[in-house]
């Protein structure tokens, strides 16, 4: 005899607190045996309602045949359907507080209907077998302070697509076949994570999965939610860890999603002038109720728990930090102090990443923060927000704008360059050239490098080395590490064809043994989080646009010094100053053949002399290339 499911008192309350952490067991649709009878419980909360039904294949979609009774005074409506089943479609037939009858998908369902479909589907997410536990074990002792992280941010529906043989057809691989391909290409490339785009379900494909109506539902785009548990279990197995884009910022207002759920504002704030943003026209969550709450903090753990995601990178975090974010004066509320800070979101986050954290050791909470908001990874007991990491937006711009430059003008903005390790230190940081920089007429990052030819190649080749000597964790978005010439558009693949070409070969192995050199060597992530990480050897050769610095080991121990040129003159006597009286080991130069350069370099070993240089009393020369990099190890 099946347990009776039934929505109790205990829930109503932990539900009420906003710590039912797993809600989701309970709201949703749970395949069951209540008696004999085999069906699915369906649950759903809908304060405003005046009355709810289930609606299916299961009831050929009748409205009165299976109506929803309300269990308490919370606003949660249940009912077991017998004979529903596994695959059946369904939605809830909602009679709103102004009699509005709403035709919604379950905001708890774990799949959804193929779009343009938008029913919910019942499934069963429990049956699958893992074989990650070696990964899992090893987990529980990742720390972001002190372990190499490396991220390659993908989105699967356009990373590669089959041929298309109908109109009608979209070429996506679905999660199995991805995981295959994509774990062969991010372990030979040396990424340590994938980060995924638009997993949790969405209607529309050029949002590229930002505009959420299926928070507890992989996208059906790919495949069933086992074959998306395959696709994680996999890149488990090949040592490959996986983050999510996860979006708690706002929600679209598609008719059948969260907007308006009961005919009335339930998950999104009441004043439009706090539950809308007017420059995306999507619906804000209300940070201020325990229920909606709930949803967020839950939904995040269920990724973790149910899907053994190892991260999750929260989106557009500052739009949820500032009230007046996006609007201007007279269309946002002041907080009670009369300031711009919403004070439910800040309590949200901390909230938030201390249950997460606190739960699963060695997962990773990363915050896309577009400010200098004070804070974002520091302890929620010591007034920050509780992140594990932060992207640094700072950094990514001055880079790009440096970079950008034709190579005459850079000594002219040098500063651009050194400038963010003077605050490398203030937050735990990820360094990030993500999908947003490569979109919206931005050009490609190959497209961004100045000058014609080999010399954009060369130029990437020398602002992904400092990119990768900078304190700070990485991510590097698709189709970046061989110099995709177009922007990425989700609706094509990547022009993986460029492959053939001997120089974006070469550019591809040269990310390749950056990413080697990286995960090779501690002192390149060990010392992230110590401002005793990086010491400038010399950070004012603007006239040559030279820079050079290193990264200590925290043993001491295969320490690194780099040598970077910023433009298309040689320095046969370039002569850098070192810390020490020691040798020096030649263990990567840009020039090398197999990089597209023509100086291979017999000499490795490079011995310190007794001659003042950059301020030091020892130093040694170096013949550097235009747009030469070299790195020693001592």
């Amino acid at each position: 005899m099946g347990e009776k499911m039934h929505f109790s008192e205990l829930d109503q309350y932990l539900f009420g607190q906003g710590t039912h952490y797993d809600i989701y067991k309970k709201l949703g649709a749970h395949p069951t045996t209540q008696g004999r009878k085999k069906g699915v419980y369906f649950a759903v909360w809908a304060p405003n309602a005046q009355s709810v039904s289930v609606v299916g294949d299961f009831n050929s979609w009748d409205t009165e045949a299976n109506p929803m009774v309300k269990a308490g005074p919370i606003g949660v409506f249940e009912v077991f359907v017998p004979g529903a089943k596994i695959g059946d479609l369904y939605k809830f037939f909602i009679v709103g507080m102004h009699g509005e009858e709403l035709y919604k998908a379950d905001p708890y369902g774990n799949e959804a209907e193929l779009r343009p479909g938008t029913a919910s589907k019942v499934a069963d997410i429990g049956d699958y077998k893992w074989k990650d536990s070696t990964w899992m074990k090893k987990r529980v002792e990742f720390d972001e302070n002190t372990d190499a992280m490396s991220i390659y941010e993908v989105h699967p529906g356009s990373w590669r697509k089959h041929a298309v043989e109908n109109e009608d057809e979209n070429g996506f691989y679905n999660y199995r076949e991805f995981a295959h391909e994509l774990a062969k290409y991010v372990k030979d490339m040396g990424y340590t994570h994938v980060e995924l785009m638009g997993i949790a379900e969405h209607p529309f494909d050029g949002s590229w999965g930002y505009q959420v109506t299926g928070y507890y539902a992989p996208t059906s785009r790919y495949g069933t939610p086992k074959e998306f548990k395959y696709l994680v279990d996999y890149l488990h197995k090949n040592k490959i860890g996986v983050i999510l884009d996860w979006v708690p910022a706002h929600f679209p207002k598609d008719a059948h999603g969260l907007a308006d759920f009961d005919g009335a504002p339930t998950y999104e704030y009441a004043d439009p002038r706090k539950g809308e943003h007017p420059d995306w026209g999507t619906k804000v969550f209300d940070y201020g109720k325990n229920e909606v709450k709930n949803f967020l903090i839950a939904n995040a753990l269920f990724w973790i728990e149910e899907f053994h995601i190892d991260g999750l990178r929260v989106d557009a975090v500052a739009s949820m930090l500032y009230l007046d974010y996006g609007r201007r004066d007279g269309e946002w509320v002041p907080n009670q102090y009369g300031e711009n800070k919403n004070l439910e979101a800040i309590e949200f986050f901390r909230h938030l990443n201390s249950v997460v954290l606190g739960k699963h050791k060695g997962v990773v909470m990363i915050a896309e923060e577009s400010t200098a908001w004070p804070m974002v990874t520091g302890k929620p007991e010591d007034g920050g927000l509780g992140f594990s990491l932060k992207w640094n937006m700072g950094w990514m711009h001055d880079f790009l704008e440096y970079m950008k430059l034709d190579p005459y003008f850079r000594k002219y903005n040098h500063h651009k360059m050194t400038f963010s390790t003077s605050y490398a230190y203030s937050e735990r940081y990820v360094l990030v050239l993500s999908h947003d920089e490569v979109v919206h007429l931005k050009c490609s990052m190959i497209n961004k490098m100045p000058g014609l030819g080999q010399d954009k190649f060369e130029n990437l080749k020398a602002g992904y080395s400092y990119m990768i000597g900078h304190p700070g964790k990485k991510l590097l978005f698709m189709g970046q590490d061989f110099g995709q010439y177009q922007e990425w558009s989700e609706e094509r693949e990547l022009d993986w064809y460029l492959l053939r070409e001997e120089n974006h070969q070469q550019l591809q192995n040269y990310v390749k043994e950056l990413l080697k050199m990286y995960k090779k060597y501690p002192a390149l992530y060990a010392n992230d989080s110590n401002y005793q990480g990086l010491e400038w050897i010399n950070a004012d050769d603007a006239t040559r646009s030279i820079y050079s610095f290193v990264r200590w080991s925290p043993t001491g121990r295969n320490n690194l010094l780099f040598v970077i040129n910023y433009t298309p003159v040689a320095r046969e006597d370039y002569r850098v100053g070192v810390p020490k009286l020691k040798q020096y080991k030649l263990i990567l130069n840009s020039k090398e053949p197999e990089f597209g350069g023509d100086v291979h370099k017999e000499v490795v070993d490079y011995k310190a002399v007794k001659k003042e240089c950059d301020g030091r009393p020892y130093s040694f020369a170096y013949s550097l290339p235009a747009y030469g990099v070299a790195v020693f190890r001592f």
